[in-house]
C-alpha cells in the first residue's frame, strides 16, 4: 500500500479494491451530502428537490439521500420499490415515463404516490378506466407537457420538437373536454422537463420562468388547479475542460426571483425540481485495474479489467462523443504525469476506449486507475451483460466504514437466468 495513493474518506483505494475486487464503484456519502445540502441552503425552501432515481438507482444511494431530504422521482415499477424500500414517503414520490403498463399504474395507485405525471392523453384515460370501482374518491395526475419553445443551454433539449415525451402544448391547449369528463382522476398540476446537462444557472432560471409562465397559462386556460408544478431542472456537471459546475449560488438567486412571484400567486402550490446526475455525479468513482500497458503504432494503452460494459456514459453517449471524463491515478497521483494513455477495457471492439490519450504519470499493470465524477448513469446506462461479464459491485464508504451495496455479478448469476433448451428429443434421418 503506497502512502501516496488516493483515499477515500481515509479508507486507501487499495484497501477497497482488495476487499472489494475491481472493476468497483465507489460513492462517497460525504461528497453527496454536500452536494445536496449546498443546493438545499441556496435554493428557496418553496421548492422540493426531487432524486430522479434513473440517474443512479442503487437503494443504498436514494436512501441516504431521502434522509437529507431528498423525494424522489421514478419511471419503472422496481424504481418505485426501490424508492418505498428506501423509505421515501408515498406522498414524495412521483411516476414520470411515457410507456407506464397497467402494473405499474396500478402500483401507483396501491402505494398512495403524490402523483402520475401522465404523458398522454391515452393514459389519463387508461389511469381513470382502472379507477373504476376503486371505492370512490380520485387519484392525482400532472400532465407533462412538450412546449412550443425549445430549452435554453441544454446538451439534450426535451422541448420545441417531435416527441415520444409528454403531451404537445397544442394538444393540451384543446384537452379542456377530456380532462373535465374524467371520473376519477383529478388533474393536479403540469410538468415539464427541458433538457440536461444545463452548466449556466442562468439558462436554468430562464427555463423555470418559461415553465412557470406557461403552467399558468394552460391552468387558467383549462380551469385545472396548481397544486403541483413540476419545473424539471436538468442540471449538469462539468465532466470536461473547459467546463465549470453551475454557479449554486446565482442559480439560488435566480430560482428565488422565478419561484417566489409565483408561489406567492399560487399560495400551497408545490414546485418540484428533479435532479439525478447534479446530485450522485461527482460523489461517485468507477475504479479499474491495469491488466496490460502496451504500445501500438507509437500510441499507449491500458487495457484494464473494466470498460464501457459497466460506464458506456464515459465513451459517448450523445454530447459526450470523443471528450474524457476525468481520470485519475489511483495508486500514484502524486507522480510526473508525463505520457498519454488511452484507456480500454475488456471488451471484443474498437469502442471500448473510456477515456482516449488522457496524461497521466506511468501506468504498470495492477495499477489502480479511477474514472471521476462516475456517480450517475454508470451501470444503469450500461451494456452490463454484453460478453457476458455482469455487472461490477457498488461500494458507499460512510463515515469512514465501506459497505458493499450491490453484489458483482457472477457467472453462476448470469447463467440462473437462462433455461437450456432440450434437444435430446431430435432425431436425425
Amino acid at each position: 500500500m503506497s502512502a501516496e495513493e488516493i483515499h477515500v474518506q481515509g479508507i486507501p483505494a487499495s484497501a477497497l479494491a482488495d476487499r472489494f475486487g475491481t472493476p468497483l464503484f465507489v460513492y462517497d456519502t460525504e461528497i453527496l451530502e454536500n452536494t445536496f445540502r449546498t443546493l438545499r441552503e441556496e435554493l428557496p425552501e418553496e421548492i422540493d428537490i426531487f432524486y430522479s432515481l434513473k440517474a443512479n438507482p442503487n437503494i443504498s444511494v436514494c436512501a441516504f439521500l431521502g434522509t437529507l431530504g431528498a423525494c424522489a422521482e421514478v419511471s419503472s415499477y422496481t424504481e418505485l420499490l426501490t424508492a418505498l424500500r428506501a423509505g421515501i414517503a408515498p406522498s414524495d414520490i412521483i411516476f414520470l415515463g411515457p410507456g407506464k403498463d397497467e402494473r405499474e399504474l396500478a402500483a401507483c395507485v396501491e402505494a398512495g404516490i403524490h402523483a402520475v405525471v401522465c404523458e398522454s392523453m391515452a393514459e389519463l384515460q387508461l389511469l381513470d378506466e382502472l379507477l373504476e370501482g376503486s371505492g370512490g374518491g380520485t387519484f392525482p395526475a400532472m400532465l407533462r407537457v412538450n412546449p412550443a419553445f425549445a430549452a435554453k443551454g441544454s446538451g439534450l433539449s426535451m422541448g420545441g420538437k417531435p416527441r415520444q415525451f409528454g403531451i404537445d402544448e397544442e394538444t393540451v391547449r384543446r384537452s379542456k373536454e377530456q380532462l373535465a369528463a374524467l371520473q376519477h382522476v383529478e388533474v393536479i398540476g403540469l410538468h415539464a422537463y427541458m433538457g440536461t446537462r444545463i452548466l449556466d444557472a442562468a439558462d436554468v432560471v430562464h427555463n423555470t420562468r418559461r415553465i412557470l409562465a406557461t403552467a399558468e397559462d394552460l391552468a387558467g386556460e383549462l380551469g385545472i388547479p396548481l397544486h403541483t408544478v413540476d419545473v424539471g431542472g436538468g442540471l449538469g456537471v462539468a465532466y470536461f475542460d473547459g467546463e465549470a459546475d453551475p454557479d449554486v449560488a446565482a442559480l439560488g438567486t435566480g430560482m428565488r426571483d422565478a419561484v417566489i412571484p409565483f408561489t406567492r400567486r399560487h399560495p400551497g402550490c408545490r414546485v418540484i425540481m428533479e435532479l439525478g446526475r447534479y446530485l450522485a455525479a461527482r460523489a461517485g468513482t468507477y475504479m479499474v485495474r491495469a491488466r496490460y500497458v502496451k504500445q501500438s503504432m507509437g500510441e499507449w494503452f491500458v487495457v484494464a479489467d473494466g470498460g464501457t460494459n459497466h460506464h458506456m456514459a464515459a465513451v459517448g453517449i450523445g454530447s459526450f462523443v470523443k471528450r474524457n471524463f476525468p481520470v485519475q491515478h489511483l495508486s500514484r497521483p502524486g507522480g510526473q504525469a508525463d505520457r498519454r494513455y488511452s484507456l480500454t477495457g475488456p471488451l471484443c471492439t474498437p469502442n471500448d476506449v473510456v477515456a482516449k490519450k488522457v496524461t497521466l504519470p506511468q501506468v504498470r499493470p495492477g495499477d489502480l486507475l479511477g474514472v471521476e465524477r462516475s456517480g450517475a448513469y454508470g451501470p444503469t446506462a450500461s451494456p452490463g451483460l454484453f460478453l457476458s461479464h455482469g455487472f461490477p459491485a457498488e461500494v458507499v464508504v460512510h463515515r469512514g466504514e465501506a459497505h458493499l451495496v450491490r453484489e458483482r455479478d457472477t457467472p453462476e448469476d448470469l447463467l440462473s437466468r437462462q433455461q437450456l433448451a432440450d434437444f435430446s428429443g431430435e432425431g436425425h434421418q
